[in-house]
């Protein structure tokens, strides 16, 4: 069972985690949902097309200007609140690697923490154990926030993943984490290149095989864009067939952008495995 907020999702449950940026500068939405008006549109909408969880993030990926942890809060903590008093189901996740923004944004109601860069701040799993939150472990290769891989190498890129991801996950329950709320995240494009990133994918059962639930990240990243020479608005069916993949391989969550296409993904290859039955079943039976 994975257990966030006030929700328990069954084994066999394929999760979507919608992304809502409250940056000026996103890669993907170039600032669409930096104010309050159309991010609480997108929260309507993600929520009306399936996603159960809302991720909120203050700061942008990549490389750019400067954003310290006071105006990352500033983004995010207000936000947050207004999310939680009118969609009091909603799973609220929060995008950040520091303490500072986990304690605020619990105080204000979210339920996860998405920790990105690999515990660069070893201090936010002691934030959500504290308020007794969910936290995602992900793999970036030893990467500092906001920077981009230069020639990384690894002899083995998913016993690395592993080592990172279930070794944090172990830290987070011996602090008081819920074990029942901790996901690990290979890292797509974190700290790694296309390479790396494709065999994270295709070696995802091995991930799956801990039993802590997976959490993808693979909304029109560079990996996608670069296996098939797509600028990032051309992405989404490159997205969507690592998300067929990644839901085979057992995958729980996935952070996404298009939210109804890849519920429409997730209930086809969930319906494939027997896991839910066709929505409609009249075929040769009329």
């Amino acid at each position: 069972m994975l257990r966030l907020g006030r929700r328990d999702f069954a084994p066999h449950e394929r999760v979507i985690m919608a992304i809502v940026n409250r940056t000026p500068d996103s890669f993907y939405d170039r600032g669409a949902t930096f104010h309050d008006e159309p991010a609480l549109a997108r929260v309507e909408q993600a929520v009306a097309e399936g996603a159960a969880i809302i991720d909120i993030g203050g700061v942008k990926a990549g490389p750019g200007e400067e954003v310290t942890a006071e105006e990352e809060a500033r983004r995010t903590v207000g936000f947050v609140a207004e999310v939680r008093r009118r969609f009091p189901d909603v799973v609220i996740s929060v995008d950040t690697w520091r303490h500072e923004v986990g304690e605020a944004v619990c105080e204000a109601g979210a339920d996860l923490l998405n920790d990105a860069w690999g515990g660069v701040d070893p201090r936010l799993a002691e934030v959500a154990a504290r308020y007794g939150v969910g936290l995602v472990c992900t793999h970036a290769g030893g990467a500092e926030p906001r920077t981009r891989p230069h020639r990384v190498t690894y002899d083995d890129v998913m016993a690395d993943i592993l080592g990172v991801t279930v070794g944090l996950a172990e830290r987070a329950v011996a602090l008081g984490v819920p074990r029942e709320s901790v996901l690990i995240d290979p890292g797509h494009d974190f700290g790694k290149n296309t390479r790396h990133s494709l065999e994270a994918t295709r070696r995802l059962d091995e991930m799956v095989a801990t039993g802590w639930p997976v959490l993808v990240s693979l909304s029109n990243k560079d990996f996608v864009g670069e296996t098939l020479d797509r600028p990032v608005k051309e992405r989404v069916l490159g997205t969507l067939a690592t998300t067929a993949v990644s839901a085979w391989l057992g995958a729980r969550v996935y952070r996404v952008h298009e939210v109804a296409e890849t519920r429409q993904v997730l209930d086809m290859v969930s319906s494939i495995a027997g896991d839910r039955a066709p929505a409609v079943a009249r075929r040769g039976l009329a």
